[in-house]
């Protein structure tokens, strides 16, 4: 192994550890910025390939961009206020009950919108309606982060990484749910008694009932529309295998100029409001993937991804366990790039492909920083004065993530 691979091996692993850890309690984006900053001035990847792989992640981030201006749109004009209400007054003094609106209102949202949404635009609502509630709001906003990665596989649009795995190959719809239907099923249904179980004490009791809803403004009303309306939009490309980036930004730019025209207020106030770092963190993971690509470890890969395949229900197995934990040690946004480019390389069998999806799509629920919507999540809550810490997830992760990912990945090799 030559001194440039053992180089870039050690800046990648010191960059992504900044992610994971945050030393110094630095934004997850410096580290990953100084990773590939180092890389770039160090020689150990060329600007030409830096620059390919930044823009490789273009689709990415107009995504984000979308989801955070209908996000902050929404906040502005009070939609998450009311839909908070609202959940309260169903739960009818129920905390039990309020866990249980919570964690549906995320299927539909990861489902229809995907779990990058839900982090993005759920979760500050899941926050306003445990404040109106008087209810305990951790165990909501677990419910929040969790449910995003155990329901991004029911469909193709509910999560960025199931088209970054599949590339131009992505199966029919009606392939997909062949699939995946059950296989979802177990995760959601594992995760919520995983999680109701471990959660009772707090979830438990009575939660306020005396609670006003104000009437939604009318730019809360054409928020909630303008994301209503992006959620038909994407399950019309994603049925076209039309990427889903810039058709988001559009219409979350067109909703956040439409709401602002209607009430007579600047786009300047949700566009301020967006956590903007978030991209550069995308772009530094894509830098540090591409350098990592450059040293022949997607060959190792493929070769591997080949050797297991020999027993395909077998190496299914193996290959969605190893990427599910291997997701929480680098992000599943660079571990889905890996295991597409190998999956190019290797054309293993249909049913380890889909074992794979499962695990970079499931896996990340047991750390804190395993996918990018679990960080988004984080940074959501960070504003509202709450804070989770890694141990503090991974206690939670590890009692919700194994049983569910044991469920789904053996309902899928049921399927055969």
């Amino acid at each position: 192994m030559s001194l440039a691979v053992v180089a870039t091996w050690s800046v990648c692993a010191a960059a992504i550890g900044g992610v994971v850890a945050r030393p110094f309690r630095w934004p997850e984006a410096v580290w990953a910025i100084a990773g590939a900053s180092v890389l770039l001035l160090a020689g150990l990847i060329a600007p030409g390939a830096a620059w390919t792989a930044v823009g490789r992640g273009l689709d990415v981030y107009l995504f984000l961009i979308g989801m955070m201006l209908l996000s902050e749109t929404a906040r502005e004009h009070g939609l998450f206020d009311w839909i908070a209400a609202t959940a309260a007054i169903h739960a009818r003094g129920s905390s039990p009950r309020l866990f249980l609106l919570i964690y549906a209102a995320g299927i539909v949202t990861t489902t229809f919108l995907s779990n990058d949404a839900t982090a993005v635009v759920l979760t500050p609502a899941v926050y306003a309606a445990a404040r109106k509630a008087r209810a305990e709001p951790l165990p909501l906003l677990f419910a929040c982060a969790l449910i995003a990665n155990a329901a991004s596989f029911v469909l193709p649009i509910s999560n960025p990484a199931n088209i970054v795995l599949y590339g131009g190959t992505m199966p029919p719809l009606g392939e997909w749910l062949g699939s995946f239907a059950l296989p979802s099923v177990a995760s959601i249904v594992v995760t919520f008694l995983a999680l109701r179980w471990i959660e009772r004490r707090r979830i438990a009791g009575t939660c306020a009932t005396d609670i006003a809803r104000m009437p939604l403004s009318a730019g809360g009303r054409a928020a909630l529309a303008g994301i209503v309306g992006t959620a038909g939009l994407l399950l019309v490309v994603s049925a076209f295998d039309i990427a889903l980036g810039l058709p988001t930004a559009l219409a979350g730019t067109a909703t956040t100029l439409g709401v602002c025209a209607l009430v007579r207020d600047s786009p300047l106030v949700p566009v301020r409001s967006v956590s903007w770092s978030v991209l550069p963190l995308v772009a530094g993971l894509f830098v540090l993937v591409e350098a990592l690509t450059l040293t022949g470890v997607t060959g190792q890969i493929a070769a591997l991804l080949q050797a297991v395949s020999a027993d395909p229900a077998r190496g299914a197995a193996i290959a969605g366990t190893v990427l599910a934990f291997g997701s929480n040690a680098m992000n599943n946004l660079p571990a889905g790039l890996f295991a597409s480019m190998a999956v190019a390389q290797a054309q293993p069998p249909r049913i380890v492909t889909d074992a794979l999806l499962i695990g970079v799509d499931l896996g990340p629920n047991l750390s804190i920083t395993g996918s990018l919507a679990t960080i988004l999540w984080l940074q959501a809550i960070r504003r509202e004065g709450e804070d989770v810490g890694f141990r503090q997830f991974l206690k939670v992760g590890a009692v919700t993530m194994v049983p569910a990912l044991i469920a789904a990945l053996g309902t899928r090799l049921m399927l055969g």
